[in-house]
This record gives structure tokens, C-alpha cells and sequence, in this order.
């Protein structure tokens, strides 16, 4: 599969890898898309956190909405829960190995996420300079 998704699409004749690489993508945006899920698993990548201390780093994120997605992330594998008993019980997530394998992704989207806001500073300067200059 070393076809882009570009090239995979727009041959007529290979429809088939164009599907396949197309339904991967919606699998991949189903287990880690969101608002939440990526952002997460950046909070766990260095430690333990418990749910609290998480919710703290999420600036935003609900209680009922952290909760929610520390669930679904758990059933698909990317966190593990430990429950730790005695006063106060305490409840510590951290990522699985699986979990793991997503930091090629994330390295891609965190420098794609800085060249998109690069790009917008620099078109809002451009804008701004263009808005000056056309009310001289």
C-alpha cells in the first residue's frame, strides 16, 4: 500500500484501493477522532494520570465527556484503567503499548498543525496589510 490516497483516487481503473484507503481513514477517524481522544492521549504520553489531574490538563473538557472518552478509548485499547483500593480509592490511566504506535501520527499533525496556523498568521497579515493600504 504504498500508493498515496491521491494517486489511489484518481485512477479510474483502481477504484478498489481508492475504497480501501478510504474506508482505513474512517476507521482510523472513528477510533481517534474527536475533539478529545488525540489530546488525551498527549496528556498520558509522559505518565500515569489520574482522572482529575486530567481533566485539569484538558482545559474545557467536562467531567461527563472525560469520563465518556476514557471508556471508549479503554474498549478500544489505547488506555488502561487501574483502580487502586483503600482511602481514598484511587483510579489511574495510562497509555497502552498499542496506544503507542499512534506517534508517527501525531508528530504528522502537530507539524501540519504549526504550518496551518503559520499560514494563517501570514494570510491575516497580509489581509490586514492590504486593508491599510486600500484605505490610503
Amino acid at each position: 500500500m504504498s500508493e498515496t490516497l491521491e494517486s489511489a483516487c484518481t485512477k479510474k481503473y483502481d477504484s478498489r484501493a481508492c475504497t480501501v484507503r478510504l474506508t482505513a481513514i474512517g476507521d482510523a477517524l472513528y477510533a481517534i477522532g474527536g475533539k478529545w481522544k488525540l489530546r488525551i492521549i498527549i496528556a498520558l504520553m509522559d505518565e500515569k494520570r489520574r482522572f482529575n489531574e486530567l481533566q485539569r490538563l484538558l482545559d474545557g473538557i467536562s467531567a461527563k465527556v472525560l469520563s465518556s472518552e476514557l471508556k471508549e478509548m479503554e474498549l478500544n485499547g489505547f488506555v488502561r484503567r487501574s483502580v487502586f483500593t483503600g482511602t481514598p480509592v484511587i483510579v489511574e490511566y495510562e497509555l497502552t503499548a498499542y496506544s503507542k504506535t499512534l506517534g508517527t501520527v501525531l508528530d504528522a499533525l502537530s507539524e501540519w498543525g504549526l504550518q496551518h496556523r503559520e499560514k494563517i498568521k501570514q494570510e491575516l497579515q497580509i489581509q490586514a496589510r492590504e486593508a491599510i493600504q486600500g484605505g490610503n
